[in-house]
């Protein structure tokens, strides 16, 4: 018979393929046909004793004889079961989720694809292909929430153009139907985990009880899940959400690194162009419940570092147009040798659309601030000077060291920490006379350190990275990044540096920092765009994701974290 070989070839290859995963106890009673026909029939195996048989009472027992593909051999391990079960059920799940555990349902006006997917990290990620994705925190899981945006509906976005009246309806219909999507979804995977398991259990193991084991386990392991998930829940991530864009035909307008240097006009266009576009889809993707800010919030603009690069000022002005800012606040180090022959680089500050407030770094020379001095919009800082504009009260102060050689020494420490109790001391003066400052502004974070306790914000650069620190004694202590990304010479370094500059939002009566916007664009030749909105502390204790609109209003905790809390809210406004 030619069937015989055949299936007896079959049968070991299925045997091998399930050694790691097939049960002990099927290989113990297994035993070769002819051991079984003997058993049945009370005869003696022709080849000798029956050595299989166990000792007899009292006497030495038989060593366990391992037939070939006995899993009951001192070699299997209960542990390597277990683990080949735990294989079977993960994959299980994970193609059973590929297959059928994603919903497509209507968020609003738009249609959406709900997944859960498998990840180390878990948090929530909405994609808006090929704009970009949003990326939420929201719970430590090893499941994913992802949300694909595939298109908006003509005819549910027509309903709202016709009945404008339905957009203050709109927030709760996009909850109901998030909430909505959010069960079948739960229900949809439940049945994927629990078939895709269920179905791989019965290919690898053939039998049905150990099949319905996998499901089961599949079904604990993703309720294990959920539990965890529900557990590490962070409603408060949707108040720092970041938001990540790509900007498709960038690199074939711009070029690469190389053609950077001759086609630099309009590389810094289509930079501008960039964030631009990505300001106004994360100013879009914002309607989410996270801080609004109202129409009197001031907004102040904080760049640094830019080191003449012109690309620098075509993103400042793209920047106060988006984002209606009422005041520029520049932390130094606008140039890079301080040279008079430098100065036509500041020109454009000009034509920014904002007051210009100014200190200087330690590549600025006293030529430079002599320069701006003279412009209109600018209002040059140094020594504890303070001015009003854009509706708040700002003091700041310039280096105390001027390196116009990049490759020298940094500035000194102690020189800076001087120039920063000068600073300080100005403050006090000012707090004295009833004209509080709001925010002060030094280029070393040396030199800002040193006001901790006389002004609720301090405002440094010098570091090319940023920093965020509540200081001992009350003051937020704000380093931003280079505006310039290192500026023209930053393109030796291996890979460019990141361009940076922060949206601050200040409430108009308190003149307190109620949120603030990182803008982090790629460097020299990359298009990437990032924005990522944050909320101080004492903010996120107060404020909760099911208030889209918050008016911040100062507490009193608030007002016990600054060192300024004497102050009436209700002070007037300071006039530019």
């Amino acid at each position: 018979m030619v069937r015989v070989p055949f299936r007896a070839a079959a049968d070991r290859v299925r045997h091998r393929l399930s050694q790691l995963v097939r049960p002990a106890s099927r290989s113990r009673t297994a035993a070769p046909k002819a051991s079984r026909a003997t058993d049945r029939t009370g005869a003696t195996a022709p080849d000798g004793p029956k050595a299989s048989h166990p000792a007899a009472p009292g006497g030495p027992k038989a060593p366990h004889s391992a037939v070939p593909g006995d899993l009951a051999a001192p070699a299997r391990s209960p542990w390597l079961r277990a683990l080949g079960m735990l294989a079977v059920v993960v994959l299980g799940a994970w193609l059973g989720l590929l297959a059928v555990g994603s919903i497509r349902t209507p968020v609003g006006p738009m249609d959406t694809n709900m997944t859960l997917r498998p990840s180390l990290t878990g948090g929530s990620k909405i994609n808006v292909a090929p704009l970009g994705a949003l990326e939420l925190d929201s719970h430590i899981a090893p499941l994913r929430l992802d949300v694909d945006v595939d298109r908006l509906d003509p005819e549910r976005s027509q309903a709202l153009v016709d009945q404008p009246e339905r957009f203050s309806g709109l927030e709760d219909e996009v909850t109901r139907d998030v909430a909505a999507g959010t069960k079948e979804l739960a229900v949809r995977s439940c049945v994927a985990v629990i078939s895709g398991a269920t179905a791989l259990g019965l290919v690898v193991y053939r039998r049905p009880r150990r099949a319905l084991a996998a499901g089961g386990l599949a079904l604990t392991l993703l309720a294990a899940s959920g539990v965890s998930a529900y557990a590490t829940w962070n409603p408060k991530s949707v108040l720092e959400p970041k938001f990540s864009g790509l900007l498709s035909s960038a690199p074939s307008l711009v070029g690469d690194a190389r053609s950077i240097v001759t086609e630099f006009d309009i590389y810094q266009q289509e930079l501008a162009r960039l964030v631009t576009n990505v300001t106004k889809l994360y100013d879009a993707t914002s309607t989410l419940p996270v801080y609004q800010p109202d129409p009197g919030t001031i907004r102040a603009l904080h760049v640094s570092d830019i080191h003449l690069n012109p690309a620098a000022w075509h993103i400042i002005a793209s920047l106060v147009e988006q984002y209606e800012i009422d005041v520029i606040i520049d932390s130094g180090d606008t140039m890079d040798h301080g040279s008079a022959a430098e100065n036509g680089f500041l020109d454009p500050i000009r034509d920014l659309g904002a007051p210009y407030v100014w200190v200087r770094g330690n590549h600025d020379s006293t030529v430079t601030q002599d320069y701006l001095e003279k412009f209109r919009n600018v209002r040059v800082l140094d020594n504890g000077k303070a001015v009003n504009v854009g509706g708040l009260r700002i003091a700041g102060t310039g280096d105390a060291s001027f390196t116009p050689d990049r490759t020298g020494p940094g500035g000194n420490k102690a020189a800076a920490q001087l120039e920063g109790a000068r600073l300080a001391t100005a403050l006090r003066d000012q707090e004295r006379a009833g004209t509080p400052v709001d925010i002060a502004v030094a280029h070393d974070p040396n030199t800002a350190r040193a006001t901790d306790g006389t002004v609720p914000l301090v405002l440094s650069g010098h570091l090319h990275r940023r920093i965020n620190e509540q200081l001992k004694l009350g003051t937020r202590l704000k380093v931003e990044g280079s505006t310039g990304g290192g500026g023209l010479r930053a393109v030796q370094n291996e890979k460019p540096e990141k361009v940076h500059a922060s949206v601050l939002y200040l409430d108009r009566s308190t003149r307190r920092l109620q949120a603030w916007d990182e803008i982090t664009l790629g460097g020299l030749g990359l298009t990437t765009a990032e924005v990522s909105r944050h909320l101080p502390e004492e903010n996120l204790d107060k404020d909760s994701p099911g208030s889209p609109s918050p008016s911040p209003s100062p507490t009193p905790s608030s007002a016990s974290s600054s060192p300024s809390a004497t102050r009436s809210p209700g002070r007037p406004t300071p006039s530019p």
